[in-house]
């Protein structure tokens, strides 16, 4: 029947062929995020992240979280409005500005875009911050944009990484500043290679055998859930599904694929997660092997259980946000191009100032704090 029809989510056609006009249209929007993405840095994140960030933290993450969470915005807008990709959401319905750790399988390069579409309508999109790859710290303009956010880079060595993602979790610490801190435990997106090398794993260690994720790694969720579970509300697990066929970075911008993206939130209160290592461990493999029944099914049925828990983004909304940045950019691309010198001197010096500390992965310290050091 066609109800139990298996729906791939890495084969069949695209849903859009790239044509010269979609190709076209992709170019001017990725022309558009990358030329924002460099103002917004450039004027409003070093003011934000750079120069408030001297005299308080908090304050300093509230302004980088109000200027970024209109940016990020568009993000969800091209995805939903220009591109026609559907998101539904389904699970529970989780409430606004908690405080979390969210844990998601990692299906595709782009896994991490689709949090801002549930971020957006949670009024969080501007403190969400992701465990990434430090390679990806690296991206021209984009890298900058994640040392800014306060995004946690890793090597994926535990032995390397345990300081700097201690180091980091402890500065999150702060009850009043909102968080979303977005963790891929599978460390890597799926692909049939890896699930083959994870079964053998899987069948030598005696653990579950995976067909649709990648067995997780724990460290790093046992030291986020160590260093901050007294701050936290919750923990939300998420399971991303797409139809019908997994888009790459380039999909997205084009509008190719995908034709759906299916998103399952289970908020997980922190009373219902152990806390020695061991059972943690044990916790989120078995988290993982019921995120695996999930998938299995979602890939038969074509969705997953009790659909429709998140409205879809209104046009409205979408242009009280858009006219203004982009309003605000233009402005700022003129003061850059077509005023005085000064304004080119202070881009060069935010330039270089942005790629040195992505790089060394410097912060500012409040100035209070280097008063109490020397006292």
């Amino acid at each position: 029947m066609e109800d139990h029809k298996r729906v791939s989510s890495t084969e069949g056609k695209r849903r859009h062929e790239l044509t010269p006009l979609r190709a076209c249209r992709g170019l001017i929007c990725l022309l558009v995020l990358l030329s924002t993405a460099f103002i917004m840095l450039v004027y409003f994140g070093f003011l934000s992240a750079v120069m408030l960030r001297i005299f308080s933290i908090h304050y300093s993450r509230k302004a980088t979280s109000f200027f970024f969470s209109a940016w990020l915005a568009l993000w969800p807008f091209l995805f939903e409005k220009i591109n026609k990709t559907k998101v539904v959401f389904s699970g529970e319905t989780v409430p606004a500005r908690e405080r979390v750790l969210l844990i998601a399988n990692h299906r595709t390069e782009v896994d991490w875009m689709y949090l801002w579409d549930l971020a957006l309508r949670k009024g969080s999109l501007g403190c969400i911050k992701y465990i990434l790859k430090s390679t990806l710290m690296k991206l021209p303009v984009f890298g900058w944009g994640f040392h800014i956010l306060e995004f946690i880079p890793v090597q994926r060595k535990w032995e390397v990484d345990e300081s700097t993602m201690r180091q980091m979790l402890s500065t999150f610490k702060d009850p009043q500043d909102p968080l979303w801190l977005a963790l891929f435990p599978e460390g890597t997106d799926f692909t049939e290679q890896k699930c083959i090398r994870n079964k053998k794993y899987a069948a030598e260690n005696g653990l579950p055998i995976l067909k649709n994720v990648l067995l997780p790694k724990t460290k790093g969720f046992c030291a986020c859930l160590e260093e901050l579970r007294d701050c936290l509300d919750a923990v939300y697990d998420v399971t991303i599904g797409y139809k019908h066929r997994c888009p790459s970075f380039l999909d997205n911008v084009f509008g190719v694929d995908p034709s759906e993206v299916h998103i399952h939130v289970q908020r997980i209160p922190l009373d219902n997660i152990p806390t020695s290592e061991d059972k943690i461990s044990s916790w989120l493999m078995d988290t993982f092997r019921l995120k695996d029944e999930l998938l299995s099914n979602f890939y038969i049925q074509g969705h997953f259980p009790q659909e429709g828990t998140e409205m879809e983004l209104s046009t409205e909304k979408w242009l009280v946000n858009i006219v203004p940045v982009i309003a605000l950019i233009s402005i700022c691309i003129y003061l850059t191009f077509f005023s005085s010198v000064w304004f080119k001197i202070y881009v060069s010096l935010v330039c270089a100032y942005l790629a040195s500390a992505t790089y060394f992965n410097i912060r500012p310290v409040p100035i209070f704090c280097l008063v109490k050091a020397f006292l």
